[in-house]
């Protein structure tokens, strides 16, 4: 290297270190905060591409690999249990995002009739599933990133607009596929209660075997009922999700007669970005759907 190299290099080394240092704890916030922060930040991603943000809890490793990051970004809405420890931990050394908390939040039915229940997750968390939720979150991100390094607030704004755009034509082509599916069948049966946002933006009546995470398994007396509203709304398809076992729906779709649709992304875990998700799930359900 010549020396004009070498000056370049020595000069250039102190910048290269001074991205933002961000983590994320979600798969998919993840992706929304590469979106906007583009080259301007580094993204420590906790939880992995496969991470179950409804189990994940950062371990002492996991805070040590983001030791030097500013700000942690969440999605909030009670999902993350481990808050108050990690705020505790964390002290005055970085700030916490929680993304979901100030928009419109739906709550779900914790509650098995007859029976003592856990309540922990009485607003529903999976507000990504509505486009225009994800793109309020985009403007949401540009804020908390420019707070942190104003020098690059019109990255940022630049950044957060184009994405939205690209979440405006996602968004026309979901109601396009939608439209495919008659109105009486757009009734979304799941495997857990993950996909009431995405219902209330498009249309669907949302039915689910287990309640708002995994763990909240349904007894006899509630599958029964279940079974039962499922022949009488006349569904056509119950979808399992990736990453979950699938020999109840299975079942069920044996007890029923209603067949097993394609397997649906509830948390953002294995795919490469928030649009392949919601393209892979609205692809499904109207194939499952459509007549």
């Amino acid at each position: 290297m010549n020396l004009r190299g070498l000056l370049l290099s020595i000069f250039l080394a102190p910048l290269a270190s001074a991205e933002l240092k961000v983590v994320s704890l979600h798969p998919l916030i993840g992706d929304l905060l590469r979106q906007v922060g583009g080259d301007k930040i580094e993204v420590i991603d906790l939880i992995g591409a496969n991470g179950d943000p409804h189990s994940f809890e950062p371990q002492a490793k996991d805070l040590a690999a983001a030791e030097s990051a500013e700000i942690y970004f969440v999605s909030g809405m009670e999902l993350e249990t481990y808050l108050p420890e990690l705020k505790t931990v964390l002290g005055d050394r970085a700030r916490i995002v929680e993304v979901g908390s100030t928009l419109p939040s739906l709550h779900g039915a914790c509650n098995h009739e007859g029976h003592e229940h856990n309540h922990e997750h009485e607003i529903d968390p999976h507000w990504w599933h509505s486009i225009d939720l994800f793109r309020r979150a985009a403007g949401i991100v540009e804020v908390e990133l420019s707070k942190q390094s104003p020098e690059d607030a019109a990255t940022f704004a630049t950044n957060a607009a184009a994405y939205r755009g690209e979440l405006d034509e996602l968004e026309k082509w979901v109601k396009r596929e939608v439209i495919r599916i008659p109105r009486d069948a757009r009734k979304l049966a799941t495997a857990h209660a993950a996909f009431q946002y995405f219902c209330e933006a498009y249309g669907f009546e949302s039915f689910s075997v287990q309640g708002l995470n995994r763990e909240q398994m349904p007894d006899a007396v509630t599958l029964a009922k279940l079974i039962a509203t499922l022949e009488e709304e006349k569904v056509a398809a119950i979808f399992p999700e990736k990453e979950s076992n699938p020999k109840m729906l299975q079942s069920l779709t044996r007890d029923t007669g209603i067949k097993l649709g394609g397997e649906l992304i509830a948390d953002g875990r294995g795919v490469t970005s928030y649009k392949d998700m919601m393209r892979a799930n609205v692809t499904a359900i109207v194939a499952g759907l459509s007549k």
